[in-house]
């Protein structure tokens, strides 16, 4: 018998089942999105619960009285609103001290705004030059007199601009051929309005600065070095690096600049101690003397409303330009 047929053949493993095809992924049921899509709206819920407690009555309040006759008598019961339609708007629409008055606002909105966003956009940059040391006091500086409280601040500003003891006065009537005794800075009211301006852009400007501030820090140090190379000074390096990264900021800060310097009340109201005169007032102002002076509550309403419907056209601007923003990028 030969070697080949004593030997054992060697056994082959049989083959591996092949793995069977992987399944389609199995879609989300509709409950899973539906109950995703309705998350935010449940976090927002207790937010949007306070907002319509806080602010939800007066709004309704405030629409229902300004198409009514309001005054003392119905204030004290002895007479029941009557419904006037659209008279109160009517009369305030047509009263020339009105348009007066919202021009006065317009222009004043618009100087604070200017200022305090230029004002605001050099201190930012002038931080980003400056030591750690430097930049550290500027900015404790900045956060104390941003949370300084608003009549604090304009107890200040009027012994600053006192005609008897302000120390303004003082310091200006030291230079040479100035004599600023006794200078009254609220005889005029283009005169006072600057004072009270300035009040409003000494404690807007924190906020500003601090917010430009943390939007330098996003700006590309190789965009801006790729600039100077370019040949760019430094106006056409912020003009064409440094504003269009910060447009969208720039762009809210303007707004919210805008709502606030508009809605400017206790800067006035304290300055001229509570009876600003026809040369101060300002729509805030006028609504609450038409209210509360004049005992029109009706009128005060309608005027209040117009400056809501003001504000809301500015909101509508500051809306659309953020949907511009975020269909370019």
């Amino acid at each position: 018998m030969s070697a080949a047929d004593t030997t054992t053949p060697a056994k082959v493993p049989p083959p591996r089942p092949a793995p069977p095809p992987p399944s389609a992924p199995r879609r989300p049921r509709a409950e899973g999105t539906s109950a995703g899509a309705g998350t935010p709206w449940l976090l927002l819920a207790p937010c949007l619960l306070v907002l319509l407690l806080v602010m939800g009555y007066p709004l309704v309040r405030l629409v229902t009285l300004s198409f009514q006759e309001f005054g003392q008598s119905q204030l004290w019961g002895f007479q029941p609103a009557e419904s006037v339609g659209f008279d109160n708007f009517t009369e305030v629409l047509g009263d020339g001290e009105f348009w007066a008055v919202v021009v006065r606002t317009i222009v004043f909105a618009a100087g604070c705004v200017v200022f305090t966003m230029v004002v605001g956009m050099l201190i930012a940059l002038l931080l980003q030059r400056v030591s750690g040391w430097v930049k550290t006091l500027v900015n404790i500086a900045l956060v104390a007199s941003w949370g300084m409280p608003i009549i604090v601040a304009t107890t200040v500003f009027k012994w600053l601009f006192d005609a008897d003891y302000g120390i303004l006065n003082a310091v200006l009537s030291r230079l040479p051929g100035v004599d600023m005794v006794g200078h009254n800075w609220f005889a005029s009211g283009p005169q006072g309005l600057a004072v009270i301006m300035l009040l409003v852009i000494w404690g807007a400007v924190p906020f500003v600065v601090i917010t430009l501030s943390a939007g330098l820090t996003q700006v590309p140090r190789e965009l801006e070095e790729a600039a100077r190379l370019d040949g760019a000074g430094a106006w056409g390096v912020f003009r064409y690096v440094t504003l269009p990264i910060l447009k969208p900021i720039i762009v809210m800060l303007t707004t919210l600049s805008v709502i606030w310097d508009m809605g400017v009340f206790p800067q006035v109201f304290v300055m001229r101690n509570g009876h600003p005169e026809a040369e101060f007032q300002l729509l805030t102002t006028y609504s609450y003397d038409r209210a509360f002076v004049v005992n029109d509550y009706g009128q005060g309403s309608a005027i209040a409303l117009i400056t809501v419907l003001l504000l809301l056209g500015v909101v509508a601007v500051y809306m659309r330009q953020m949907l511009k923003i975020g269909e370019v990028e």
